[in-house]
């Protein structure tokens, strides 16, 4: 389903970034914009800029940015025509009514096709549980005591013996071999076809936040391995940025969500009533699911396994939580392995007494570290303190540090006075004082490749451009888009210019719908949003002369280098825009600059 460009664009003009991007982030104007955190990065000092003249968002820090559209998209993880159905409704906007025809079906948005394949084989699944081939997974699941109400909430199904139930099923739909190669629910072999990839299982549909289905976890009935198996990544399944039950768990009157290891975890305590109860999807916790969980809260509490597989993945994870501004804690499940073990045997609240209790993240870490040494033995004794004053170290703010030694005094007894000076001691020796990395975001900044010179300067006036239009009038004669050497600067100097030429305004918000890859919208929206740290109109004035000039001559030593031999007119242009440069520089020209 598309929608043309006027409806596009009513639907952008009728929701202002600033009022929609307020719903999910805290803005204070600054100037002429609005800055706030950076909803898709961890950071402390607002780098989230949002222009009400553009309409466009821009994290300085990561690199973030976009139109409206862009944000709907990248926040709620949504299509662009779910963003513009979305925006649409928002906005009173009704939408030309469309139909799929089989072509239309062929060329539709791939997402939304893999959406409605995996909608269809969740309802398929669940249809199966209760067929008489289904009896054995559905008292499998009333054996964990599940309710029939947390089955249906949970939309629990089965996949039944057939190894090709599932595949006959979607192709009396419609959907053709090929698309369902991209869905992630069958196998392909040349000899025999396309097989169902699960069979013989009890399934669980993965949603996302928004309650679509994106992909099923299986749990075999049988002794057949693996014993939990799920779908690979697709075009509407990342592992890494997606946690089961936060559908519902976003949802929860709690002021912090509980992490824990599986499936059936998960199920038991929102059953139980514990429902900001969420679990990674077959994979350790990555940085993409803790930028997830801060959006939603600042506590999260680990009840993973009492074993000591479960401790290792509690200290692997508190880093990584930390990294993304969250506080983790850490739940002590024993005698019991797992919350689900817990709950059946002693009750829900005890869990919750359990809850109250967790313990403090850098606790743990130091307990887990004690069984390491004898503290029958001085010599090893000394080397816990040592152990321990290193990772206090960790913490830059004295105060938060001074408590911790505290803490860790009481407990350990030791004098504060003495751990304190061992601390001090350690920093003195060259031991810095560290934070944990934040691991969730990777520097982009630092990331992308350095920009010459050449780029800034053309990155910088289209920067002008759209900040100033009246701009267009100071350049006129002197600067075109040919000046613009680098291939996308170019690209978006002409849409900006030929823009400008028929509206006599700009709008850089409308251009950015002429690209459609997600990175290149990025790179783009950067373009409008150079770092102007400037001071009054004369120096604004000095800057952009200097920018002309400086895009200028980048541009005549470029097509000075691929002029032809025997081009003589192209030769004569060149010495004309050289000497016109010339004057520029040197005051015969003046640039009228007006900032209006």
């Amino acid at each position: 389903m598309y929608y043309s460009d006027d409806v596009i664009e009513e639907v952008r003009m009728k929701n202002d970034i600033v009022d929609v991007i307020s719903g999910y982030v805290r803005l204070q104007r600054k100037g002429s914009s609005y800055f706030g955190l950076c909803p898709f990065h961890n950071e402390k000092s607002p780098s989230f800029s949002v222009s009400p003249s553009k309409q466009m968002y821009y994290c300085f820090g990561c690199g973030a940015g976009g139109n409206v559209f862009n944000f709907i998209m990248e926040y709620e993880n949504f299509t662009f025509i779910e963003a513009v159905k979305y925006l649409a409704d928002r906005a009173g906007v009704k939408l030309p009514e469309q139909e799929y025809s089989k072509e239309a079906r062929a060329a539709a948005d791939l997402k939304t096709i893999l959406l409605e394949i995996n909608k269809k084989a969740a309802a398929y699944y669940y249809y199966q549980l209760r067929q008489e081939t289904g009896k054995k997974a559905l008292e499998y699941l009333q054996k964990r005591e599940l309710s029939e109400e947390t089955i249906k909430a949970f939309g629990l199904g089965y996949t039944g013996n057939y190894s090709d139930g599932l595949y006959r099923y979607l192709k009396s739909k419609g959907y053709s071999d090929q698309i369902l190669k991209e869905a992630g629910l069958f196998f392909f072999d040349e000899r025999q076809g396309m097989k169902d990839k699960f069979w013989n299982r009890v399934m669980f549909p993965i949603m996302d936040v928004n309650n679509r289905v994106i992909g099923f976890g299986g749990r075999v009935m049988g002794d057949a391995q693996p014993k939990y198996m799920n779908s690979p990544e697709t075009k509407i399944f990342d592992k890494s940025r997606n946690l089961y039950g936060l559908n519902i768990a976003r949802r929860t009157r709690k002021n912090y969500l509980i992490i824990c290891e599986g499936y059936m975890d998960v199920i038991s305590m929102h059953q139980a009533g514990f429902t900001n109860a969420v679990a990674s999807l077959g994979t350790a916790l990555t940085s993409g699911h803790a930028s997830l969980m801060r959006r939603y809260t600042k506590e999260v509490l680990l009840t993973y396994d009492s074993d000591e597989a479960g401790q290792k993945a509690a200290l692997r994870g508190i880093p990584i939580l930390r990294g993304a501004g969250l506080r983790p804690k850490v739940v002590n499940l024993a005698p019991y392995k797992d919350p689900d073990e817990f709950i059946k045997a002693e009750g829900m609240e005890a869990f919750e007494k359990r809850l109250e209790n967790a313990m403090n993240y850098f606790l743990f870490e130091v307990q887990v570290l004690e069984k390491e040494y004898d503290f029958n033995d001085p010599e090893s004794k000394t080397e816990f303190y040592r152990a321990i004053a290193e990772k206090l170290l960790e913490f830059s703010e004295e105060l938060e540090r001074n408590n911790y030694i505290e803490s860790i005094s009481k407990k350990y007894q030791i004098l504060p006075e003495d751990l304190r000076r061992m601390v001090n001691n350690m920093a003195l020796s060259g031991r810095r004082v560290t934070q944990p990395k934040a691991e969730n975001m990777t520097d982009r900044r630092k990331a992308r490749k350095k920009e010459s010179g050449k780029e800034a300067s053309q990155k910088l006036m289209l920067t002008w451009l759209t900040s100033y239009p009246k701009m267009f009038e100071t350049i006129s004669g002197y600067i075109t888009p040919d000046d613009f050497t680098t291939p996308l600067y170019q690209e978006v100097a002409k849409l900006l210019f030929a823009q400008y030429e028929e509206e006599h305004a700009v709008n850089p918000a409308k251009l950015l719908n002429r690209f459609t890859d997600s990175e290149e919208q990025k790179e783009v929206t950067s373009l409008f949003h150079a770092t102007l740290h400037l001071e009054g109109d004369e120096e604004r004035k000095q800057a952009i002369r200097e920018t002309v000039c400086r895009l200028k001559r980048d541009s005549i030593a470029y097509q000075t280098s691929n002029l032809a031999p025997t081009d003589m007119i192209g030769l004569q242009k060149l010495l004309e825009a050289r000497k016109r440069l010339e004057e520029i520089e040197s005051g015969k020209i003046t640039l009228h600059i007006s900032f209006d």
